[in-house]
């Protein structure tokens, strides 16, 4: 899969041969395609944006990507825009910024969009080899991998993934946004492998429950662990005998969210990975925790 092709897919006709314009060796590295209505679309590459020399994006240019990201049905989207995002065709997330209209359970929709941010996705086989070992030493265990935003937590952890499922190891996916295994139509787009199960877009806490009951796991997968409810969610995996795989936010010395760190404190992670960039190139490791 080019997860760069799919992203620049989804803008309209003149951003995306902007887009495509960049050399090979920039499209294999960029991370994202960013459009803030108003100034020209920038694409990140190497955790540094570049001007595509376009003309200043336009409410209508946005608006095109939403249709295109959403099969024209934007508004049946509202549920994925409370989260701040919409997942779309080849694990594309596309980040959304504008005018927040709050009530009494959050955020109910954004108006006025203003911006956004197309991660492109990758799937890049063998980035867990030089970390297999010490992942694998007396049987995998559950594992919490840490990174800063736009790390590549995702894309080890659809590695790790793959290859557990490729042992034989029964695997499922709450896959809330879409990004691990861009599951269209019931069938992964990504290679998650053989013995992976994958459900799309249910909430982190209450797909990982529902996973738990329904399909028989060893190992349970998600990205980027959260509050309370997602923390119980594993604490019960934990408790029945499951193996979790799973990511957050955080540095590989520095804190990561108040509920990771309590699961961590007791014992439920048995090892931690960490992502390290350096100059665009990223850098892995692993280690047990006491």
């Amino acid at each position: 899969m080019d997860g760069f092709a799919s992203a620049a897919a989804l803008l309209p006709a003149g951003l995306r041969r902007a887009a495509e314009a960049l050399g090979a060796g920039e499209r294999a590295v960029c991370e994202e395609l960013r459009l803030r209505r108003g100034r020209e679309a920038t694409a990140l590459l190497a955790g540094r944006e570049y001007g595509l020399g376009t003309d200043p994006v336009t409410e209508r240019d946005l608006r095109a990507v939403l249709e295109a990201a959403t099969g024209a049905s934007f508004h049946a989207a509202t549920e994925q825009l409370r989260r701040g995002f919409l997942s779309a065709p080849g694990g594309v997330r596309v980040g959304v910024c504008g005018t927040a209209v709050w009530g009494e359970g959050g955020m109910e929709s954004l108006r006025e969009i203003s911006s956004l941010a197309l991660r492109v996705p990758r799937a890049v086989h063998g980035c867990a080899d030089g970390i297999w070992t010490a992942l694998t030493a007396g049987g995998f265990a559950s594992t919490l991998i840490v990174s800063p935003p736009g790390g590549g937590k995702t894309t080890l952890l659809r590695e790790i993934v793959r290859r557990l499922s490729r042992e034989g190891v029964r695997v499922a996916v709450a896959d809330e946004r879409g990004e691990i295994a861009d599951a269209w139509s019931g069938e992964p787009a990504f290679d998650v492998g053989p013995c992976t199960d994958v459900l799309t877009g249910a909430p982190k806490a209450q797909g990982l429950a529902l996973l738990l009951r329904a399909m028989n796991p060893q190992v349970l997968a998600a990205d980027e662990l959260g509050g309370e409810a997602d923390a119980a969610a594993v604490l019960a995996a934990a408790r029945s005998g499951v193996r979790v795989l799973a990511t957050a936010h955080g540095e590989r010395d520095g804190a990561v969210s108040g509920p990771c760190r309590e699961l961590t404190e007791a014992g439920v992670f048995r090892r931690r990975v960490w992502i390290e960039a350096r100059q665009g190139v990223r850098r892995y490791g692993a280690e047990d925790l006491p």
